[in-house]
């Protein structure tokens, strides 16, 4: 009798469900009534009201349901010629009968829900307009206009992932290029990041105030300036001070370009494409390596004039590593202001504008062109900031305006800035600053310490080849062949030639040269130490630096080579680009995966789990014992830990609201350039000295950043504020 009477029960819905599907069908015959219907019951304007208000019904039960119509009662039998041919089945949702509702069932009653609350009086102004916000991005959809957005703000995370690489890339030859000693190479390394984090601290706080769009192409643009004068520069000053430039521009992009296209993003879709942008990041570190690779030991690609202007290679890389900045600016100058930006600083208007080609180029491009984008009001507050700008910029002359507007946004964005520690936001900004500088210490110090491992493990096995000559004399002896990795020890030289010959990596200790000819030698790490020269010529040589110690009597230098000479030989070996190559490819795997797992497993989850799957990687390092070993480790590491880098910049996102967005997002990034720089220089320096200080720093590191992130709320669901 009970199996009976739920049987029964449960055919009656089934009957309910499709008499309402065919009442679906045979609305679609009468299409002009059912646009009407749907303007009346989506946006209802109440007197006095200045915003746009989502789902008010009439009553009758659907009050707060913007898009479910109230539908006149049909006949049992009714049909319709359009259902004809058709089974009801098919059309209904699979899900329906196991229970699960609907996703645009789902999303419908999120949007009754906000309608309820709004209708409720308990939201602030700022509420309000999130939740609204939240609504109208949902009308407009995600396609073509997020689409090609995307491939634009793409291109600015690309031109910042070239950065980083580029000095790293150059450097084997600028040192011989530019006469850099071991100090001025480490300070080119060192002003990348540091530049870069005064950079994130400036334009991440201006893009708050002055605009998204706005600040980033002006860093786009500055970045673009000083790198193509770096490449021209021929004194170590002069392009380390345009590196330092081009470093501040290219800063901005991450805080802002994150900060932007999330303000076109709809909650579900958030999540999952913010991911699918980091992978422009990995992106721009293969496009570093390939062009590097294919440019730089071409050392026919350039050109002189004279002796004081000289365009090797390398510097043709250095423009060519500006592309993705270049061609994201171009592509910027076609893209509208965040409307989000402009609604929180009462530009109700233009934020109209735009959303308003937001949902039509989304709308045509779906084949839809007859969807009518129908808000007409959009809450969009006043605040005291606006105003005290608008006085103060309506008084004294041109200068004295700009002085004061400069002065006033200069303490907004302290002010704003100092907002981070409020309250509200503390215990955000502190977990947050944790796991940025733990993850980036660990990151960027084992990404400086794999390739350094690499060189020191190439150097002990070069050395362990070394031949060492022990009290040789050689007489009358024309050396025509060049010499390298050999010691040379209490050896006799008497009327011996050597003529264009390379020496490489060879020591002359307690020797004697009588009567010699040195004639075109080139040399690398080549010295003479503690010998005895006696009447020798040198001729078109660069060994005058070399002797240490050495006494000298009656020899002869003619046509010495002055300064630094680049080294077409094997600077550039292609391990470096290889291993920069491969390190970047390992990320593509944990990027696809994060994205696809973003919105399903959570974001705190990830990057809690990634840091600690991270920490446990590098217990591996204690068996790093050859140079293929510290490459699968790298990628191994790479490839788990870009899962909690896409997670942590999506968080940081989610965390703060519209007016803060960037600021915090600028202030995080500056600390993770501040880890970077600490922890590469830490690690660094333990190379050839101990491999476990460096381990169990970037360990301890990832796990207290992984047990710091377990504790963040989960923003899956959060409307941005």
């Amino acid at each position: 009798m009970i199996t009976h009477s739920l049987q029964g029960s449960n055919k009656c819905k089934c009957d309910q469900r499709i008499r309402y599907f065919l009442s679906i069908s045979i609305e679609k015959v009468e299409p002009d009534r059912m646009a009407d219907r749907y303007q009346n019951n989506i946006y209802h304007q109440s007197d006095g009201d200045s915003y746009g208000t989502y789902g008010e019904g009439d009553g009758g039960g659907h009050d707060g349901y913007g898009y479910q119509a109230e539908y006149p009662p049909q006949e049992e039998d009714a049909a319709s010629d359009v259902t004809e041919g058709h089974d009801e089945e098919d059309q209904m949702y699979e899900g329906e009968y196991q229970g699960i509702p609907h996703p645009d069932e789902v999303k419908a009653a999120q949007r009754a829900a906000r309608a309820k609350s709004r209708a409720g009086g308990a939201l602030t102004e700022l509420q309000e307009l999130s939740e609204q916000y939240e609504d109208i991005m949902e009308d407009c959809g995600h396609g073509k206009f997020q689409w090609t957005l995307f491939m634009v703000l793409g291109l600015a995370l690309m031109a910042d992932g070239v950065e980083c690489f580029v000095v790293a890339f150059v450097l084997p030859s600028a040192e011989k290029d530019l006469c850099l000693s071991n100090a001025e190479k480490g300070m080119l390394g060192l002003i990348v990041f540091l530049s870069m984090m005064v950079g994130a601290f400036i334009w991440g706080g201006l893009a708050d105030k002055v605009g998204r769009r706005r600040c980033l192409v002006v860093a786009l643009a500055i970045n673009c300036v000083f790198v193509f004068l770096s490449s021209f520069a021929q004194s170590y000053g002069f392009f380390l001070f345009f590196r330092l430039l081009s470093g501040i521009g290219i800063g901005g992009t991450v805080p802002i370009v994150y900060s932007y296209f999330s303000e076109f993003l709809q909650m579900d879709k958030r999540g999952e494409h913010l991911s699918w942008l980091c992978m422009f990041w990995m992106i721009g570190a293969i496009f570093a390596s390939f062009t590097a690779w294919g440019i730089i030991p071409r050392y026919g690609w350039g050109f002189s004039m004279g002796t004081d202007f000289q365009f090797h290679s390398w510097r043709l890389f250095v423009l060519v590593a500006a592309l993705p900045a270049i061609a994201s600016l171009i592509g910027l100058t076609f893209m509208p202001e965040s409307p989000r930006f402009l609604l929180e600083n009462a530009k109700h208007d233009e934020a109209w504008m735009i959303l308003k080609q937001v949902h039509d180029t989304n709308w045509r491009a779906k084949g839809q062109p007859e969807k009518v984008f129908t808000v007409t009001h959009i809450k969009a507050p006043k605040t005291a900031e606006d105003e005290l700008i608008e006085i103060q910029s309506a008084t004294g002359t041109a200068v004295q305006r700009w002085a004061v507007r400069s002065l006033t946004l200069c303490k907004l964005v302290f002010k704003n800035v100092a907002s981070l520690f409020s309250a509200e936001l503390r215990f955000a900004t502190l977990f947050m600053a944790i796991i940025w500088f733990c993850m980036a210490f660990s990151y960027y110090g084992l990404s400086v310490w794999f390739p350094d491992m690499i060189k020191h493990l190439q150097y002990e096995e070069y050395e362990s080849r070394v031949k060492v000559f022990h009290k040789e004399k050689v007489e009358n002896f024309h050396f025509n062949f060049s010499l390298e990795n050999q010691v040379h020890k209490e050896g006799e030289y008497i009327h011996d030639k050597f003529i264009k010959i390379e020496l490489k990596s060879v020591k002359f200790e307690d020797s004697l040269f009588e009567d010699c000819l040195f004639e075109d030698i080139k040399s690398t790490d080549t010295m003479f130490e503690n010998c005895t020269i006696r009447n020798t010529v040198f001729t078109n040589t660069d060994l005058k630096e070399k002797f240490i110690d050495c006494k000298m009597e009656n020899n002869t230098f003619e046509d010495d080579k002055l300064g630094c000479h680049l080294d077409t030989g094997e600077e550039n070996d292609v391990l470096i680009y290889l291993v920069s190559f491969l390190g970047s490819l390992a990320v593509l795997p944990g990027n696809i995966i994060s994205a696809l797992f973003m919105e399903k497993i959570g974001r705190v989850k990830i990057i809690g789990g990634s840091m600690l799957i991270s920490a446990g990687c590098t217990f591996f390092l204690f068996l790093s014992f050859s140079q293929s070993a510290i490459i699968a480790l790298q990628c191994l590491f790479c490839g788990v830990s870009v899962a909690a880098w896409n997670g942590i910049e999506v968080v940081t996102v989610e965390l703060y609201p519209a007016s803060k967005r960037a600021t915090a997002f600028g202030v995080l990034n500056a600390l993770c350039k501040l880890a970077a720089v600490l922890g590469s220089s830490i690690f660094a320096s333990f190379v050839g000295i101990t491999k476990a200080i460096p381990i169990l720093l970037s360990f301890v590191a990832l796990v207290c950043g992984g047990m710091v992130a377990l504790k963040l709320p989960d923003t899956r669901e959060k409307i941005l504020q």
